[in-house]
């Protein structure tokens, strides 16, 4: 199965360009240098380097491990270990620790490579190794079929009217679904041209929409948040097409904000690692703030309670969102337990993550079971929803609300909010003014930042770290 269009733009990555021609065959001299391999890792920093080695693993049909360049020695060695890489690729002045595979460095191939294979690849044939965050141990290896690229990719391109006529432009880091599925293959699928701000820098957007054309832009919420601060930033992106965020919910503020100076109400869309993308709103239907839209074809899902029984569609009872479509993963790497326990015993894929569906079917995210379903006094309280009554506040920049052990309550509502001028009985009343009184933080704790992974996403896992 082919991954890639028969035609596209050129991509440009932090200022350097390769005209589509050009990298394809710098992409086959990689792929003929790594063909027959298990699978290879790729030193996936914001470069033209990185994105000819992933292409010529699609065109090699081996396996590519992405491998952030910003992690610490031990979960280097635990992804190069566990995925099995055999080869390392990456740009010659990167120099690999003791014990790692060898170096192929690839801005030392040729760039008029003839080879053009991988069409015959078959679509259940493992294309990436993606390995999640390992919030809750050391992270998995994913295995992520070219067919579940394939089919992703497609259904995204119909859902948000993405063609060969659009500039993609996004800053995300390269190791990731995000930026690299959908902000790399994605375009060169589609066949658009692609440039990659290096950064994701609210200015960089800016400048491109104003000088190269930029249409689609991609952007997680803290790139939106930043985005929505700077007004004539924001304002100029109302010449661009479509906004598209994820990764993260998108606080309502800033959705907002963005709507009023950009022009555009921004496109959400929810998935993980595991299953791509698979919830989306439309670039020609409605755009709800605080909700991911509805599924894209061919995706299935479902709210299942702590019970076992079905959650009812009513937009207002949270339940673990499940998954069943042609996107999902194949499996975890040498986890054949984990995997297991992912699936219910029909089928589904349960995403660990609780959710609200309305009878339209839009599905409202309210966050991970295991930190965002907050369990108080009886009641199941959202995390999102008090995040947002928060950042309504206009001193507030920055909120994160978790549920802490209590002696009467089981759980209590704690926030760590990054403010000015504002106090923390003060934003106890303002929650309370706009939300139900049980749903109102105990506790806010003022901090000078959140934690965040190279998402930006907050790891509040760390939170209580910063509590006095």
């Amino acid at each position: 199965m082919d991954l890639l269009g028969e035609s596209g733009g050129p991509v440009r990555i932090d200022g350097r360009e390769l005209a589509r021609d050009e990298l394809l065959g710098w992409a086959s001299a990689v792929a003929a240098e790594i063909r027959g391999a298990d699978a290879v890792a790729v030193h996936a920093t914001a470069s033209l380097e990185t994105v000819a080695a992933v292409v010529g693993g699609v065109l090699a049909g081996v396996p590519v491990v992405p491998l952030p360049p910003d992690s610490g020695p031990a979960e280097r060695a635990h992804i190069l270990g566990d995925s099995g890489a055999s080869l390392l690729l990456a740009a010659s002045g990167t120099r690999p620790a003791d014990g790692e595979p060898p170096l192929i460095p690839v801005d030392g191939l040729p760039r008029n490579g003839s080879e053009r294979t991988g069409a015959g690849a078959a679509a259940d044939a493992t294309a990436m190794i993606l390995y999640t965050s390992g919030t809750t141990g050391a992270p998995k290896g994913v295995l992520i079929s070219r067919g579940a690229i394939a089919a992703g990719l497609d259904a995204l391109a119909e859902a948000w009217a993405w063609t060969p006529g659009d500039v993609l432009v996004h800053g995300l880091p390269l190791f990731h679904v995000h930026g690299l599925v959908l902000g790399v293959l994605g375009a060169l699928r589609v066949g658009s041209p692609l440039v990659h701000t290096g950064r994701p820098r609210p200015e960089a957007y800016a400048a491109t929409a104003q000088d190269d054309g930029g249409s689609l832009f991609f952007g997680v919420p803290t790139v939106w948040s930043r985005t929505a601060a700077d007004p004539s930033t924001a304002r100029a992106l109302r010449t661009a097409r479509l906004l598209v965020s994820g990764s993260a919910p998108l606080p309502v503020p800033v959705f907002e904000r963005l709507a009023e100076l950009t022009g555009h109400r921004p496109v959400e869309r929810y998935g993980m690692t595991e299953t791509l993308i698979t919830v989306s709103a439309r670039a020609d239907g409605d755009r709800r703030p605080g909700y991911v839209g509805t599924p894209l074809p061919g995706v299935e899902t479902r709210l299942m309670g702590e019970d076992g029984w079905p959650v009812p569609r009513d937009g207002e009872t949270p339940g673990e969102l499940h998954v069943r479509a042609p996107l999902l993963f194949k499996g975890y790497l040498n986890r054949p337990d984990a995997t297991a326990e992912s699936f219910a015993a029909d089928g589904w894929f349960r995403t660990g993550d609780i959710a609200t569906i309305g009878p339209d079917g839009w599905h409202r995210i309210v966050g991970r079971a295991s930190t965002d379903l907050i369990k108080s006094g009886g009641y199941r309280i959202g995390a999102g929803e008090i995040e947002n009554a928060l950042l309504a506040h206009p001193g507030v920049r920055e909120a994160a609300v978790v549920g802490t052990p209590h002696d009467d309550l089981g759980e209590q509502v704690t926030a760590y909010v990054v403010a000015d001028g504002v106090g923390e009985k003060q934003l106890i009343d303002f929650v309370a003014g706009s939300l139900s009184v049980h749903k109102r933080p105990r506790v806010v704790h003022l901090v000078g930042s959140l934690p965040r992974n190279a998402m930006g996403k907050v790891v509040k896992t760390r939170l209580t770290d910063l509590a006095p």
